[in-house]
């Protein structure tokens, strides 16, 4: 999606400084406001930092969620992974899976969690499905270090199940027209007819439980929202097979080190992402050498003028990340405008706040791996 050329957004490529004003209007998707975050709260007790601070600024039938929750009718999460080797695990990504396991917590929410693994394989062109399915278990040990219940968690692998939701994805498929794909995803007749079908196997999941339990169940997806286009189809197609549209969360993107502008992106350059597997040191010299200031040019300057925490990437990833505590970040937003907190000092914060964040997730992690198997989906 082009807008006067400033930015894009679509499935695939996040280019520019992302106005997310513009997109609910482009999207046609409602932003999160007070009345909503409040009836959240009503449930929860409380909310989420991503919610708190508008990491989720806009969603999809949220209000119809709740008044079916009100009623007794739980939902369910679903959201999802496409995996590669050359698209490892970075902090965006955890953005949506965090606040799912929050959900989880909070509403004794089930949690289906898919595996895309033909995905990169039908539309990169030197990635083999070997190459996939190594990638979908790395990615499956960074889900499980975040905490999930096994017992209410249920990863899908799109080869493994097909045999369960073949049948699924093709009704869905009957539903859809090669045009309505090139509206939304820009293919041309070029394209092979594995990336068309693709759609309709990433739907199914979102009424995939309603199936299996022989009755309609609500469905929440939380997700980017480059991601929505597949899911406006998919909201377009399960009515008519009977089943509600899932409702959903849209997340900002988390931006890359270098700038504000696009997104953190796991196939760029090294330079833009922190990864789920960086070592301290890597984390420490990534931020050093690539993370955007809004520093002034020497301390002196600095000192006098003071920095803008609003274009600075590093006070970005504590506010939406990786500082909780309001007050904490009220006095680090202050103290870097004043002058009296250096460019070097606050980047120094984000690094320990992210090292420590990843000492603990990638002990997880390596836990996780005798745990992968309470996970998957029995056939």
């Amino acid at each position: 999606m082009k807008k006067e050329k400033e930015f894009k957004v679509t499935p695939y490529e996040v280019e520019g400084e992302v106005d997310y004003s513009k997109l609910i209007k482009e999207f046609g998707v409602s932003h999160i406001d007070e009345k909503l975050l409040n009836r959240i709260k009503k449930h929860t007790g409380d909310l989420h930092l991503f919610l708190r601070r508008g990491v989720f600024f806009a969603h999809r039938d949220m209000n119809w969620l709740l008044d079916e929750y009100e009623k007794g009718n739980k939902f369910f999460l679903y959201t999802g992974r496409a995996s590669s080797k050359k698209s490892k695990v970075h902090l965006g990504h955890l953005i949506p899976w965090i606040l799912c396991k929050w959900l989880q917590d909070k509403f004794d929410a089930e949690m289906w969690f898919q595996f895309p693994d033909e995905e990169k394989f039908l539309y990169k062109q030197d990635v083999t499905l070997k190459d996939t399915a190594e990638a979908t278990y790395e990615d499956m040990l960074d889900i499980i270090a975040l905490g999930f219940k096994p017992e209410k968690t249920h990863f899908i692998i799109d080869t493994k199940h097909a045999g369960l939701m073949y049948k699924e994805a093709c009704k869905v498929a009957k539903k859809i027209t090669f045009s309505m794909v090139k509206s939304s995803f820009g293919f041309t007749e070029s394209q092979n007819i594995g990336s068309i079908f693709y759609t309709s196997m990433q739907a199914v999941p979102a009424f995939l439980p309603s199936v299996l339990k022989g009755k309609n169940i609500p469905c929440l997806i939380p997700l980017g929202i480059d991601q929505d286009p597949h899911f406006r189809i998919s909201r377009d197609v399960m009515p008519k097979l009977g089943y509600y549209k899932p409702a959903i969360l849209h997340n900002v993107f988390l931006p890359p080190l270098t700038g504000i502008g696009g997104k953190m992106a796991a196939s760029s350059a090294e330079e833009n992402a922190i990864y789920t597997t960086d070592s301290p040191e890597q984390v420490s010299r990534k931020i050093n050498k690539y993370a955007f200031s809004g520093g002034q040019a020497t301390i002196k300057e600095h000192r006098k003028k003071g920095g803008n925490p609003g274009i600075d990437v590093s006070f970005q990833y504590l506010k939406m990340f990786f500082e909780p505590d309001d007050r904490k970040l009220e006095k680090i937003e202050k103290d870097y405008k004043s002058g009296k907190l250096l460019t070097g000092e606050l980047k120094q914060i984000l690094i320990n706040k992210i090292n420590k964040f990843l000492q603990e997730h990638q002990k997880a992690r390596e836990k996780a791996k005798n745990q992968v198997d309470k996970f998957i989906l029995k056939n």
